[in-house]
């Protein structure tokens, strides 16, 4: 029999591990997916200025088919020194593609701009003799995994900001009719807004389940306004980065599908998004713990519940944030709404 989601979360899903680490002063943070087996894994990208590193392999043409753990981080360039510590874990850990008698684990990543949202960056100040501290962020983030995780102002949603609220990192999950877990972990640092107009209704709302961040729903009608176009004037702090994953085995081929098909979840939950100089970029895994694949009506159930999941990790991740203690920092959700 089939045990109840517990968690709400994406560690539902049977074979998937999260760990974070974060440094207050700085605001910035590090967020790892580590899959307790080698996973298959693609990404769809439909940013317009995306920072990856190592995801080229994971197009379905490319060799390799499986990976080790995925890492979201805050530090825009500066961030992706995390999956090197990562990787130093991993290895500590045993982990990795075995080539020439030694292993080699493989850790993809995405990161996000909040190098200017009021915390100290001295590498910024000192290049020379100051060094970013997101590889240390990586190898405690790694080393904290587990099925429990933190929301809102943790790990690579640590720094994030929207338009008008407060940032966070968000997670939710779903089981499909067809069997399989579906989860999804978000960092949202969007371009756009994840609530409509001046209210506390989150774009979301339709997709919520449990009351899960808030219980509002969509309101009775749209307020005055609610559609005109408003989006961070400082385009560049913007990204919104995560992971969908499911216990289906699937190819890679079909979790790139996967990954597209989740996007729309980033659309049904923040406006606008995609923009120029977004980097929005999601991850696909598969932990394979399920025989069920290579029907496309089970991979559209799939695609569609990662889509709804990932619309609702990202409302959970704003409202679970608070408010980062800078002057001009954008107010967390539960400060202006005061609401549950």
């Amino acid at each position: 029999m089939i045990a109840a989601r517990k968690r709400n979360l994406i560690t539902d899903v049977p074979g998937v591990l999260v760990g974070q680490a974060e440094d207050a002063a700085i605001a910035s943070g590090v967020t790892v997916a580590l899959f307790e087996r080698p996973a298959t894994a693609a990404l769809s990208v439909l940013g317009g200025a995306p920072g990856t590193r190592d995801t080229a392999l994971l197009e379905p043409e490319m060799t390799r088919q499986t990976i080790d753990a995925v890492v979201l981080s805050g530090g825009s360039l500066f961030g992706l020194d995390a999956a090197g510590g990562v990787v130093a874990q991993l290895s500590r850990l045993g982990r990795g593609v075995a080539i020439g008698g030694v292993k080699v684990p493989i850790a993809v990543q995405a990161i996000l701009f909040d190098l200017i949202n009021g915390g100290d960056k001295p590498w910024l100040r000192e290049p020379v003799t100051r060094r970013p501290p997101y590889w240390e962020m990586g190898q405690a983030a790694a080393a904290a995994v587990g099925v429990e995780f933190a929301l809102g102002t943790a790990g690579a949603g640590f720094g994030a900001t929207t338009f008008n609220l407060k940032g966070g990192i968000g997670s939710a999950s779903a089981r499909a009719r067809s069997g399989p877990m579906v989860g999804a972990l978000v960092a949202v640092n969007a371009i756009g807004a994840a609530t409509i107009g001046d209210g506390p209704h989150f774009w979301a709302g339709a997709y919520e389940r449990d009351g899960e961040f808030g219980g509002l729903g969509w309101p009775a009608s749209l307020p005055p306004g609610a559609l005109d176009l408003r989006f961070k004037g400082d385009s560049v702090t913007a990204t919104s980065i995560g992971l969908v994953a499911t216990d289906a085995t699937l190819t890679k081929a079909e979790c790139k599908r996967l990954a597209i098909m989740a996007h729309d979840g980033l659309a049904r939950a923040l406006r606008p998004v995609h923009a120029p100089n977004d980097g929005d970029t999601l991850f696909a895994a598969a932990t394979g713990l399920l025989p069920i694949g290579g029907d496309p009506v089970v991979l559209t159930e799939l695609g569609a519940l990662a889509a709804d999941c990932v619309a609702r990790a990202v409302a959970r991740g704003v409202h679970a944030a608070t408010a980062l203690p800078f002057p001009n920092a954008r107010p967390a959700w539960r400060d202006k709404f005061g609401r549950g």
